[in-house]
């Protein structure tokens, strides 16, 4: 069933801060930096240089991911109750360690 766009903010505000906290949290460990610009999350990387922004698209009921070069659009699963992206099954939280974990070139984070 489609979200309207009072649950889709619902959903996807408390998969941000989750993802925020963890993120946060996971700096110790990764060469990175996590900021909230506006609801966006920002990650930058000093080595090798890069910048991820993670941020909701809200008409789209999609939240969005701009990454190595990429642009990663995950939708809603009720199935997942979850962010996924439909082409691999994988949810906004190992995705984005994958992507942190490519960015760096070993396996810095476990965001699950």
């Amino acid at each position: 069933m489609a979200q309207d766009e009072q649950q889709f903010r619902r959903a996807a505000d408390a998969a941000m801060e989750d993802l925020k906290r963890r993120l946060i949290a996971a700096e110790d460990s990764a060469e990175m930096e996590v900021e909230d610009q506006a609801g966006a999350l920002h990650i930058s990387f000093d080595e090798p240089p890069g910048r991820f922004v993670i941020s909701p698209n809200a008409p789209a009921r999609q939240i969005w991911i701009s990454a190595l070069s990429t642009s990663f659009k995950l939708d809603w699963s009720d199935a997942a109750n979850a962010f996924v992206l439909t082409k691999t099954g994988e949810a906004l939280k190992p995705l984005v360690s994958r992507l942190i974990n490519e960015q760096l070139g070993e396996e810095a984070v476990s965001l699950a």
